[in-house]
């Protein structure tokens, strides 16, 4: 059996874009799981994602904005993805999220 210590870089890297491929997969069949328990959860969300990407992108001279990379990360524009599966934030989601950054 393989170790990952002992993959080549090129693996490596075919093995990570495979993980957040399907991480993008399941978080498009989870539209239920909402940023804002993404974030309060684990924090990090979809837009989170999105930023990682952008970012990543610049490191390698590559123009990728924001918009495009959300557009990426959710499979459809913000705006439309926001208007379709985006539900208003609880009370309880709210304090739970003001809680995690306050602290």
């Amino acid at each position: 059996m393989t170790k990952i210590t002992d993959l080549d870089a090129q693996t490596q890297l075919e093995l990570e874009a495979a993980a957040f491929r399907r991480l993008l997969a399941h978080l498009d069949e989870r539209k239920d799981a909402q940023n804002i328990d993404l974030m309060n959860l684990a924090g990090f969300c979809r837009n989170c994602l999105s930023k990682w990407y952008a970012a990543a992108a610049e490191e390698k001279g590559i123009n990728i904005d924001y918009d495009e990379a959300r557009e990426r990360v959710y499979g459809m524009p913000y705006s439309e993805w926001k208007a379709k599966h985006q539900q208003p934030a609880s009370a309880e989601q709210l304090a739970a999220f003001d809680n995690k950054s306050k602290g």
